[in-house]
């Protein structure tokens, strides 16, 4: 199980209270929980609300559903933070957004959170969607897909020797040391994932993924498609961690969802070969100070469906 600490603000009458999150993370580890996860956003602009302010403030964020006021703190630096409090508890540094840095900064600070956290690091690289965000940022949107592209090959070179260089189009180098590297000689784990698994997302999970993490449930087909190209490329489908999730349905915008029923599709998904699952607290309790019994009732209700 997986505790997505992200726009759990809710819980905090909309103030980013860091040291909450951090302790909800201390709290998901001694209830039995594997990983927690931080997503990201640099700045919002006008465009996170373009398709109007999501109904129910505890729903996740999705393009343009969002409150340009909601809080989003550093994902790496919270991350770093957590790790100094636990032990075993995976880090998910979920929808990093490459392009908006440049690539050896961006493997400098992922480098060292995996040394931090011996090998603990998970990383989920993305384009994101925001046009309002690069802009502010002076980053061509359109190009954001190739820079990712450049990134994940600086990054592959940053966890091997030194000196190391670059050719490409948008950051080349020559002859630099990047030391220390990564926890393991391959760096840390990367999950790939989105709205639908189209091409450069498919390109990229196979080269270089760990983890397959869509948003939504996948269609048959996809699963089909992600098998074959996999097998293409000298790759088992079971090499690939499967991150699924609960689907909080709420009785209106004022109230929580029920935790049983979002809970309840695990194992059709179990079935479908997803082993990792998502849920986001602030969807099921409204108590700050509940976490950590929320945390112990979902593993409990799992374990019992899962036995």
């Amino acid at each position: 199980m997986l505790l997505v600490l992200s726009e759990n603000w809710t819980l905090t009458g909309g103030r980013a209270d860091l040291p909450a999150a951090v302790r909800w993370a201390r709290e998901a580890e001694d209830a039995g929980f594997d990983a927690v996860m931080v997503s990201e956003h640099i700045v919002l602009g006008p465009d996170a609300a373009a398709a109007g302010i999501m109904g129910n403030p505890r729903d996740y964020a999705l393009p343009g559903n969002q409150d340009p006021y909601t809080p989003w703190p550093s994902s790496l630096i919270l991350l770093a933070a957590i790790a100094s409090v636990t032990s075993r508890l995976r880090l998910a540094a979920a929808a990093v957004l490459a392009p908006l840095r440049h690539p050896l900064v961006l493997a400098r600070e992922l480098g060292t959170l995996d040394l931090i956290s011996e090998g603990r690091l998970l990383v989920q690289p993305t384009v994101s969607w925001s046009r309002d965000e690069y802009e502010a940022l002076g980053v061509p949107f359109e190009r954001r897909g190739r820079l990712l592209d450049e990134h994940l090959q600086v990054w592959a070179k940053s966890w091997g020797p030194s000196p190391i260089s670059h050719d490409g189009d948008h950051y080349p180098f020559r002859d630099v040391y990047f030391e220390p590297r990564a926890y393991r000689p391959e760096g840390p784990r990367l999950w790939f994932g989105g709205q639908r698994l189209h091409g450069p997302v498919l390109r990229r999970l196979v080269r270089y993924g760990h983890g397959f993490h869509p948003l939504g449930r996948p269609t048959p087909e996809d699963l089909q498609a992600l098998k074959d190209a996999m097998t293409g490329a000298g790759r088992d489908i079971a090499e690939l961690e499967m991150i699924g999730g609960t689907q909080a349905r709420f009785p209106d915008d004022h109230s929580p969802a029920d935790l049983g029923a979002a809970l309840a599709s695990i194992p059709e998904q179990l079935e479908l070969g997803f082993t990792t699952f998502c849920v986001k607290p602030n969807q099921f309790i409204d108590d700050p100070e509940g976490v950590g019994a929320f945390c112990r009732e979902v593993m409990r209700r799992v374990e019992a469906m899962t036995v």
